[in-house]
């Protein structure tokens, strides 16, 4: 009789024989496979927010375009007055923001102006209005002066021509201000990239139904499409396929004609439910199914007419965390925005945990006074995990002996866009 193995109490235990796909290994393949597919379309600066450029921008005009006062004030020949007290005659007008002075400054003369108003020719220094005492038409202030005080240079922040930002950076508000600054109304940018999420399994049921007692709400669907929206991309629901073979391949299919990337949830291990991987298989293009991560061993990758398809486990800790470390990087690649990792910060422990070698882990964690604290369960189906985090801890491959204190990998959901 043959002796069946002992058990290992360890659903991520690989079978004897098979090797676990390395995450780093994974990311690499990954990232020399993929390339930008989205096309790119001119829109209105007010349009562009969260946007990503698909050509660099460089400035129209300088900021400021002209040197201006930076106080209210009297705007003098700074180098002309030395130590000691002087008297110097106001010159009739004055420089106000929107409003210039015409004339000429003489340099033995003091001009009133505003903040925000051109520096008057001839000028180059404003004493603070609170400096100065009026008498009988003239000023009079102690020196010495620093000349350029109080006042901005004409392109000293930016000059015309200067490169701005490059092809590929994601337009934030900041970003918004510096181009209307310079004048820039239009900016050239990617079009979005549509990524479908695809929930498969007869198991579940829609949110708003009445579930069977058999069945459980489908929770991926609505987490990915959420999360897909947050990382500035177009996400297209594809709704619930059948645990049937025939059925999730035109479910594939019209994914495909649908989107520039697809996620599915479920079906990605070897079950034989698990029609995911088996289709990709048989397509002759999945890459990786047995990834050296926890949570989320089994991840297919590969094409379906053309389109990436990342096969998501169905657990939901498993289908996020898989999408913030796989997926989120191929989807900046796809849409433009370049490839990224993000590093995160090493910080204190708050617990204690002994890891063994051979695989990646990654924790639901948060910050405490300082220290991360994480989710007492590791079970991939405690979605109410990832709604307590604020982020995720980062256990490398190596073993690992983590008790209060020890330095740990925090990476906030902000460091991931979210």
């Amino acid at each position: 009789m043959t002796v069946p193995p002992p058990l290992k109490n360890d659903c991520f235990a690989l079978p004897p024989g098979v090797r676990w796909t390395p995450v780093d290994e994974a990311l690499e393949m990954v990232k020399s496979r993929l390339a930008p597919v989205t096309a790119s379309e001119t829109i209105a600066l007010s349009e562009a927010l969260g946007r990503v450029l698909a050509a660099p921008v460089t400035a129209p005009r300088a900021h400021p375009p002209h040197a201006n006062c930076a106080v209210d004030g009297y705007a003098v020949s700074g180098a002309h007055y030395r130590a000691g007290a002087h008297q110097v005659a106001l010159q009739d007008g004055r420089s106000a923001a929107g409003a210039p002075f015409a004339g000429v400054v003489p340099e033995t003369a003091a001009l009133r102006v505003l903040t925000g108003a051109n520096l008057p020719t001839g000028t180059d220094t404003v004493i603070l209005q609170e400096d100065v005492v009026l008498k009988d038409g003239h000023i009079l202030f102690n020196g010495p002066l620093k000349p350029g005080a109080n006042a901005r240079r004409a392109g000293e922040d930016v000059m015309a021509g200067d490169s701005l930002l490059p092809a590929g950076h994601r337009l934030a508000p900041a970003d918004l201000g510096l181009l209307a600054a310079t004048g820039v109304g239009q900016v050239e940018v990617r079009q979005k990239l549509r990524v479908a999420v695809l929930s498969t399994g007869d198991e579940l049921a829609e949110v708003g139904e009445i579930a069977r007692p058999d069945q459980i709400y489908d929770a991926n669907r609505p987490m990915l499409l959420a999360t897909i929206a947050q990382l500035g991309h177009e996400p297209i629901d594809m709704g619930q396929s059948p645990d049937d073979r025939a059925a999730l391949s035109r479910y594939l299919s019209n994914a495909a004609d649908k989107a520039d990337v697809i996620l599915t949830s479920g079906g990605a291990s070897a079950g034989d439910e698990d029609h995911m991987s088996a289709l990709l298989s048989e397509t002759g293009t999945m890459s990786l199914w047995r990834m050296a991560v926890k949570p989320g061993r089994p991840l297919a990758l590969g094409m379906w007419q053309g389109t990436p398809v990342f096969g998501l486990p169905g657990n939901p800790v498993a289908a996020l965390v898989c999408t913030l470390i796989f997926a989120r990087p191929a989807m900046r690649l796809l849409a433009g925005e370049g490839w990224h990792i993000p590093e995160g910060l090493m910080l204190p422990a708050a617990f204690t945990k002994s890891k063994k070698a051979g695989r990646r882990e990654y924790l639901r964690a948060r910050l405490n006074a300082g220290q991360v604290e994480v989710f007492p369960s590791e079970g991939s189906g405690r979605i109410s995990g990832l709604s307590w985090a604020t982020g995720l801890v980062e256990l490398s491959d190596e073993a690992q002996s983590i008790t209060p204190g020890t330095p740990v990998r925090y990476i906030s959901y902000a460091d991931f866009g979210l």
